[in-house]
């Protein structure tokens, strides 16, 4: 497919000057005249350069790769729609929808922009973290750091052993069981050929552990109704879960939330103080 320019770049306007900062999660700020987004929040929004992104919208610069693409439909927020419109104008194959799309919809990420002061992740049905709160990152380490298989948690808890210490030691023989009985549930849905498949035929030649507990075939194990992490600063947080589900793409919104007046409540404020030195 040969990239439409011209269209590309008045796609992209339309789309930044449709957005205001809060619908983003960003302040607005005393001065602002712009009608809509800056180019530069867009590109910081996209993880790119404001010069790389500014030159898109006056029809130059090289092609934009899909990952390139990707990274803008998110920044912007786009619906599925949006973003396969989006593809096909610069040039690609929109890439595919459903549980195994990596797209987070603007529904989902509009909730997560309001939760600035709650540990908070947007995760795949295979425990891929798409976006984070910047507590979530405090909490959890930042997901942005990984690629490939390691962007699954429940493939970092059987290789990497540091992943293991944000976690209760007592809770680590039940969520190596969770782990594996959650993804044969994935694959025994998405078939032999899924991403699913591949990531359990990865680890069941990396993992002895993950070999003995795949070869039980447990299903339907649930999540412990709290979470025991161990936080390297600010030690035990007992934390309660809140799922949310977005039907159209099966990606999970998770919110880890601590009872009011706790001493987790009190640690939370301390994480925050964390999470702010951190920028």
């Amino acid at each position: 497919m040969d990239i439409d320019r011209a269209g590309l770049a008045d796609f992209l306007r339309r789309c930044r000057e449709s957005l205001q900062p809060e619908d983003v999660g960003l302040p607005r700020g005393p001065r602002r005249r712009t009608a809509g987004l800056r180019r530069e929040e867009v590109a910081a929004l996209a993880h790119m350069s404001p010069d790389y992104y500014s030159r898109l919208e006056r029809e130059r610069g090289p092609q934009p790769s899909g990952s390139m693409v990707a990274a803008i439909a998110q920044g912007l927020h786009l619906t599925l729609d949006q973003r396969d419109h989006l593809f096909r104008l610069a040039g690609h194959q929109p890439p595919p929808r459903g549980a195994e799309g990596l797209h987070v919809g603007p529904g989902t990420l509009r909730i997560l922009d309001r939760l600035d002061d709650t540990p908070a992740e947007v995760v795949t049905e295979l425990g891929e973290t798409l976006r984070q709160t910047r507590l979530g990152v405090a909490l959890l380490g930042d997901a942005a750091q990984r690629t490939g298989p390691a962007r699954s948690l429940g493939y970092r808890w059987f290789t990497d052993p540091e992943v293991r210490r944000r976690y209760h030691p007592d809770d680590h023989a039940y969520l190596s069981r969770l782990w594996a009985s959650g993804l044969r549930g994935v694959v025994s849905v998405r078939g032999p050929r899924s991403r699913a498949a591949a990531l359990a035929e990865d680890l069941l030649g990396r993992s002895e552990e993950f070999r003995r507990v795949w070869e039980l075939h447990e299903v339907g194990l649930r999540p412990q109704e709290h979470k025991r992490f161990v936080h390297p600063e600010v030690g035990l947080l007992e934390l309660q879960c809140q799922t949310l589900r977005d039907t159209e793409q099966g990606h999970l919104l998770l919110v880890y939330t601590a009872a009011p007046g706790s001493g987790t409540a009190e640690k939370l404020q301390l994480l925050s103080v964390v999470a702010a030195r951190a920028l």
